[in-house]
């Protein structure tokens, strides 16, 4: 029985499981260093600038998912984007801390913060035009 209630919360949770999920995923590759495993070796400039805004992107996207999955349309829309843009941003600037100040061989960098914003603002164009073109009087 334990199974079944599990898959059950599971599919009527799915969203909110994959965003926490994913933050998971994002916390343990942000404070984690992979000069020993060989990704330094790829060499391509700025690429590490495309996965903070990849990452932040879809924070928002999963975000939002998982909040009206939560909240329904008592949610709010502009609400649920403003406080998961806060978030992100919060989200972002406590990992570049914690990579300033833990010796995990990885560096605080102020364009990861920017790169973290550019990520979660074209997250939030994104859900603004799918919403508009789900719903067209919004």
């Amino acid at each position: 029985m334990p199974i079944i209630r599990l898959l059950l919360v599971a599919s009527t949770h799915k969203f909110t499981i994959l965003f926490i999920g994913w933050l998971v995923l994002i916390t343990s590759l942000s404070l984690f260093s992979f000069s020993t495993a060989g990704v330094d070796d790829w060499n391509l400039p700025h690429m590490d600038k495309l996965v903070h805004g990849i990452f932040h992107f879809m924070i928002m996207v999963l975000g939002i998912l998982a909040w009206h999955e939560r909240y329904g349309q008592n949610g709010g829309w502009s609400k649920s984007l403003v406080l998961l843009f806060l978030f992100s941003l919060l989200y972002g600037l406590a990992i570049e801390l914690l990579q300033f100040m833990l010796p995990t061989g990885r560096f605080a960098d102020v364009m990861d913060v920017l790169a973290n914003v550019t990520g979660a603002l074209l997250g939030i164009l994104l859900i603004q035009r799918g919403r508009s073109l789900i719903n067209p009087s919004k």
